[in-house]
């Protein structure tokens, strides 16, 4: 039967329907350098984010017959070659599209609540300085009746744009095709509603926005860098966790140092797994380490999805 390599992990759900319908799994890490030699004994390949792809390796595994991203971009797979050498390359879109959303208004939160600074300076100030940190933390805002600016409105954006419309947030979109112009919602007890929805271009969004998420795949160069960052709203949140480089770093934090942007939250950076220091270490970023899909029930939904996929092209 055929054996698979799930070289960056697969839930336990995942590998146990592969394993039932008589796949052979292994989930041992392979570093990148021995793909190529070790890589020739599989027929296919499942990843994450961080196992490459790429045309060479392409070229020396004639074996692949196919290549799994178990998540939604696929930056780190050459899609289009593999496929011109007959290689089916799946992902799974719609799996951990809503773990997304809540991470970015987990930054969010953290942003207007200054919890990102709050966290840092407690445990060394708390105990001395309570007074003095609850008078620099005490002027939070809302969410609830502020802008919230998406760009790209895929399955993360619509379902980031759902959060936000349930919080009483208006929401504005920009993307280089037409959305929808209403989104279904659906409360608990079965309640639905369909509320409109506003498309801008890229230049207006950044004019009236109160907080800016971004949800696009990897550009050739960034969306936000010194021009756009000139065009925001004084006072700006803005989140990532979409891909590293579709923000320019340097520009980001030019703004934030001078109170253009407030904050910053972060998922995703140009240089990973080594983002720059200065970002790391800036007071008024909220940071995490590309954890956007990593929860326990997004991991459950890939790992079926991401089966069911491959069991449906091997049955073919």
């Amino acid at each position: 039967m055929y054996k698979l390599l799930a070289n960056d992990g697969i839930d336990p759900l995942g590998k146990r329907l592969l394993e039932e319908a008589g796949f052979t799994v292994d989930t041992a890490h392979i570093p990148q350098e021995e793909l190529a030699e070790k890589l020739k004994g599989y027929d296919a390949i499942t990843v994450r984010s961080a196992t490459k792809v790429r045309e060479a390796l392409i070229d020396v595994c004639p074996n692949l017959k196919l290549i799994g991203r178990g998540g939604v971009g696929m930056d780190n797979i050459d899609v289009a070659y593999a496929r011109s050498k007959g290689l089916a390359v799946i992902n799974t879109p719609a799996a951990s599209s809503l773990s997304v959303a809540e991470l970015v208004f987990a930054h969010l939160f953290s942003g207007v609540r200054f919890l990102y600074d709050s966290q840092r300076k407690m445990p060394v100030e708390g105990a001395t300085n309570f007074a003095g940190l609850k008078k620099d933390y005490a002027k939070g805002i809302e969410l609830r009746g502020k802008t919230l600016g998406i760009v790209g409105f895929g399955r993360i954006g619509r379902e980031t744009a759902k959060v936000a419309l349930g919080l009483g947030m208006d929401v504005i979109v920009s993307d280089f095709i037409d959305v929808p112009k209403t989104l279904s919602l659906e409360f608990s007890g079965g309640i639905k509603a369909n509320i409109p929805l506003r498309q801008v271009d890229l230049e207006n969004l950044l004019a009236e926005a109160d907080f800016i998420s971004l949800h696009v795949p990897f550009t050739e160069k960034p969306i936000l860098a010194k021009e756009q960052f000139e065009k925001v709203k004084s006072g700006v949140g803005i989140v990532n966790a979409s891909r590293g480089g579709v923000i320019d770093e340097g520009d980001l934090l030019d703004a934030l140092n001078s109170g253009k942007v407030a904050f910053a939250g972060l998922d995703v950076f140009e240089n990973e797994p080594t983002p720059r220091q200065d970002l790391l270490s800036h007071p008024r970023i909220s940071l995490t380490p590309h954890i956007g899909a990593a929860t326990n029930e997004a991991q459950e939904r890939i790992g079926e999805e991401l089966a069911g996929l491959i069991i449906e092209f091997f049955n073919k």
